[in-house]
């Protein structure tokens, strides 16, 4: 008898011969790389499937809503804003000590603060609600330093506000500054003095402007502190000759007033939108119809078609129903968005829909404050 005509896969291991045995391995090993091969085709056409069905849906991008960092009490309107950083006569030698350990030009915060006042006061000229106002002849002094003052009475804020009629007083109550060209400047040319006995001709190409202020937000009503904010803010500046520009410093100054009203406006991220890309049943060509309109921007056009397929009642209906909420959006209709997303899961149980409903309550709550 052959060796081939035997089946050794009900032979005991110990008995077999080992030609018969490496036979067996082998015969085993081609039956698992067998099923291996079966199951990776079951795999792979499980994998194309799901990457089919992502094919029906689609997405849109749209900025985003996010709650203001600082949330003002009702009826808050009116903002008056003071500059409290400057020093009196009589403390300006210390001060002067400071600005030459810090790298800051010496006097140039008293013009540099006043336009940190101004950048808060043109920042809220954006809001649909706040408005800031400056005092006339109001002189309110600190420490001059990066030391932060006590808080100020409440006599005197009430005084300041009603001299103004503000719901509120804000207090730029320190500013400081340095360069860090001024710094490394100095530093490079004591090195080459030590080092060559001459001064560094070469100059840094581009020199950074730090300020650093400290903002307090009063509330002479509940005679509570709204907000105390530490801000650092820095530009940076291309050098000329050696020397940055004079503006310099009071740009960068202006540019972080700006950059403190952002606190209390409601700021915008990026987010995705999902819709339906196919519809199903008798209406898919004109779902599709909607779809090409959506792609082009031609959102008023994609809402009549898809509100044709609502009305029809088919089996697209939900999905039209919730990409008419999504155009909505993308048109600013809130309202209407939310509108329809409700009407979707409520009347065709599209359960995106139903969530994205929530997300429009929230966002609904932002747009309005």
């Amino acid at each position: 008898m052959k060796i081939k005509d035997i089946d050794y896969t009900l032979m005991p291991m110990e008995s077999l011969p080992n030609y018969a045995m490496a036979r067996l391995l082998c015969f085993t090993i081609s039956q698992s790389l067998t099923i291996m091969k079966n199951f990776n085709l079951l795999l792979l056409s499980v994998i194309t499937c799901s990457l089919v069905s992502c094919a029906s849906s689609g997405f849109v991008y749209l900025d985003y809503p996010q709650e203001p960092e600082l949330i003002l009490p009702e009826g808050m309107e009116e903002i008056a804003v003071v500059n409290r950083s400057l020093t009196k006569e009589e403390d300006k030698k210390n001060k002067t000590l400071e600005s030459i350990v810090t790298g800051e030009i010496a006097g140039s915060d008293k013009l540099a603060s006043d336009e940190a006042v101004k950048g808060f006061f043109d920042g809220l000229q954006n809001s649909n609600r706040l408005k800031a106002v400056i005092p006339p002849n109001v002189r309110i002094y600190g420490t001059g330093t990066r030391q932060t003052p006590e808080i100020l009475s409440w006599d005197q804020v009430d005084e300041i506000c009603k001299s103004t009629n503000a719901d509120a007083l804000l207090v730029l109550e320190n500013f400081d500054s340095n360069s860090d060209f001024v710094i490394a400047n100095a530093v490079n040319q004591v090195t080459s003095v030590l080092e060559t006995g001459r001064t560094n001709t070469r100059f840094p190409r581009r020199a950074r402007v730090n300020v650093k202020s400290f903002w307090r937000l009063y509330d002479p009503y509940n005679k509570t502190i709204i907000d105390q904010f530490q801000q650092t803010y820095f530009m940076d500046f291309d050098l000329f000759s050696g020397a940055a520009p004079l503006s310099a410093l009071p740009e960068t100054a202006y540019a972080a007033g700006i950059d403190y009203t952002n606190r209390f406006f409601t700021s915008y991220y990026r987010v995705r939108r999902d819709m339906y890309k196919k519809g199903k049943g008798r209406d898919k060509n004109q779902f599709a119809a909607g779809w090409r309109s959506s792609e082009v921007a031609n959102w008023d056009n994609a809402i009549k078609i898809w509100t044709d397929v609502v009305n029809n009642y088919g089996k697209s209906a939900g999905r039209a129903a919730h990409n008419i909420a999504v155009a909505y959006e993308v048109k600013g209709e809130t309202d209407l968005a939310l509108e329809w997303a409700q009407r979707a899961y409520q009347e065709f149980g599209d359960k995106m829909a139903r969530d994205y409903a929530k997300v429009l309550l929230n966002r609904k709550r932002l747009v309005e404050y």
